[in-house]
């Protein structure tokens, strides 16, 4: 059975899921500054176990950006992903002002463009739009 949890993320639990991707580590202090400044977290269980999270930041008029999409690996391809994206994009529309355009921004790893283009996004760069650019600040 797959629940879902609003705004419950632990600073444990989002420490873990990032370990079990391999992403970049993060201090505990980071992290619970992260989630403390999230617009919004959405946690994800399978019969009781915490398999994925999605995390979104942003002003919740203008823009918002799924910052955090992560799906433990041994519940990938069950079709989690699609259903913590789903959410993610229901909750952007529900924050949205009637009327106006919110951008709703991400970052994808190479190669995982195919699984956010079934759910609307579109790569950049376009012909209109230049390519996303990032910079890391060592401080």
């Amino acid at each position: 059975m797959i629940t879902f949890q609003e705004n419950t993320l632990t600073v444990e639990q989002y420490l873990y899921l990032r370990e079990q991707v391999g992403w970049k580590p993060l201090t505990k202090e980071q992290a619970q500054k992260a989630l403390d400044n999230s617009l919004y977290t959405l946690s994800c269980y399978m019969d009781g176990n915490l398999v994925g999270m999605g995390r979104m930041v942003g002003d919740g008029a203008v823009v918002c950006y799924i910052q955090d999409l992560i799906v433990s690996p041994d519940a990938q391809f069950c079709g989690i992903g699609s259903m913590i994206m789903e959410w993610l994009i229901g909750y952007t529309e529900s924050i949205g002002i009637p009327g106006t355009t919110m951008m709703l921004d991400l970052m994808c790893a190479k190669g995982r463009e195919p699984f956010y283009e079934k759910h609307g996004f579109i790569a950049r760069p376009t012909k209109d739009l230049g390519p996303g650019m990032i910079q890391y600040l060592e401080l």
